[in-house]
């Protein structure tokens, strides 16, 4: 009797702290100001400014009462500056713009595995509402302490086999792939969702073409990938606070579960849209333009977005794969450039690699892991390093041996990676369905170049 008394007691107490949280969190009276500018997609709001910080959430209301979210960007003078999260149409001078508690992060939870999500935690893949987790996580966290972290882990396998050799990674490294629109980033990322050995995977497609998410989820990702991922979405027809948003969303969740000491594959395609978001923030808010129309404030959001992912200051690691689309398949473009110096490698794939059949289309003399040689098997380092001499040797050769210009018996070095390039190069193309361990991969390297 006692014993049912006690529970009936827990359970009432559980209840009334319950209600007390959600009356916590409902504003006990409203602020609003009202809309006296429009100029593109800013909007200067005007009204109890010191109620609207940068960061902070607006409800705009148009003219037909539709609600459209907000985002403070900037202040000047008795002004907010102000960008929506959607459309502008129907907004005009005088529109209503209530003051919301800030809107900051969200509250993930396990049960988001399997999920596709937008910018703001909302789902939309027709499957429910979403859990909602105890743990607050913040939208624009900062990276853990320098001092604080650890180190990278051990050697990751991706289950490509060209980047388990060649470009061998660890736990907690983050590597960018560079290349050009058309030449496979999509299908890389898909196949290294469904076969790298990670707990978890999130996957950002940030200005994704709209008829190509669900090509991606469907057919690239697949069930199985998904079912051990959360993706977020933002097309390329939504806004630039949108896609931004969906940049920080994703290392806001990546982070969630790495804080639960699980070891996180974070991909992001891609981070030149990213940027491109942030340049249209900076330029509405009055920015000059610098490199090649990209504004500072672009330069200081890339180190601050990118140094989230990699080793926690617990057991959990975020390892970042972050997809850069060099413009005009310039490498050395600014976005490219800022992003090579920040990340801990680069995987380039090249267009001439692509159209002549071969994918993954990575140019192994061109990439690097920073973390080799330490990440390479000790075992199978050296043939390694033998297999991309014999690469460097063809390539430096290569014009003169289709020209045929060269000729065989000239220099047995060459004459060697003549006879090794073919099936080098057979080595490195694989199916998008298909996976190999690391180990294999480094015994079937082995015994091409043992071959020879």
């Amino acid at each position: 009797m006692f014993e049912g008394i006690s529970q009936v007691q827990k359970d009432e107490s559980g209840r009334i702290t319950a209600l007390t949280k959600a009356l916590s969190q409902i504003d006990p009276f409203e602020l609003f100001g009202r809309v006296v500018g429009i100029k593109g997609l800013l909007i200067e709001v005007a009204g109890p400014v010191d109620a609207m910080p940068v960061g902070g959430r607006l409800d705009i209301e148009n003219v037909s009462g539709a609600i459209i979210p907000a985002e403070v960007i900037g202040v000047t003078g008795d002004r907010a500056l102000v960008m929506p999260f959607g459309s502008i149409e129907g907004l005009g001078r005088g529109c209503r713009a209530v003051i919301r508690r800030s809107v900051g992060g969200i509250q993930p939870d396990t049960s988001w595995l399997g999920r596709v999500i937008n910018g703001l935690g909302e789902p939309i893949d027709g499957k429910g509402p979403l859990g909602k987790g105890d743990h607050f996580m913040p939208f624009k966290a900062d990276p853990p302490a320098a001092h604080a972290r650890r180190r990278v882990g051990q050697p990751l396998q991706l289950g490509v086999r060209v980047l388990d050799t060649f470009l061998t990674s660890c736990r907690g490294q983050r590597m960018g792939i560079f290349a050009g629109s058309g030449v496979g980033k999509s299908v890389l990322l898909s196949m290294l969702a469904r076969n790298a050995e990670s707990d978890v995977a999130v996957i950002g497609l940030i200005g994704e073409r709209g008829r190509e998410v669900q090509e991606f989820i469907q057919d690239d990702l697949g069930e199985e990938g998904l079912a051990r991922s959360v993706v977020i979405v933002a097309t390329s027809d939504e806004s630039a606070l949108m896609r931004r948003q969906a940049a920080y969303l994703t290392l806001s969740v990546a982070e969630y579960f790495r804080d639960r000491d699980q070891d996180v594959l974070c991909m992001m395609d891609s981070v030149t849209r990213f940027a491109m978001a942030q340049r249209e923030i900076g330029l509405a808010m009055g920015e000059p333009p610098t490199t090649k129309g990209y504004t500072p404030t672009v330069f200081s959001e890339l180190p601050r977005l990118l140094e989230r992912a990699g080793p926690g200051t617990g057991a959990g690691s975020i390892t970042g794969l972050f997809t850069v689309l060099v413009d005009g398949d310039d490498h050395n473009e600014p976005v490219a450039d800022a992003v090579r110096g920040i990340l801990d490698g680069h995987i380039v794939m090249e267009r001439s690699i692509a159209e002549r059949g071969r994918y993954p289309a990575i140019n192994v003399l061109k990439s690097i892991s920073r973390t080799l040689p330490g990440s390479s098997d000790p075992e199978f380092w050296p043939i390694v390093q033998q297999a991309k001499a014999a690469l460097a040797t063809y390539s430096d050769m290569e014009e003169l041996i289709r020209l045929g210009a060269y000729k065989i018996g000239s220099n047995p070095e060459v004459d060697e990676a003549i006879k090794l390039f073919p099936k080098i190069d057979e080595f490195l193309r694989q199916g998008k369905k298909e996976s190999t361990s690391m180990r294999d991969s480094y015994t079937r390297l082995a015994e091409i170049m043992a071959a020879s």
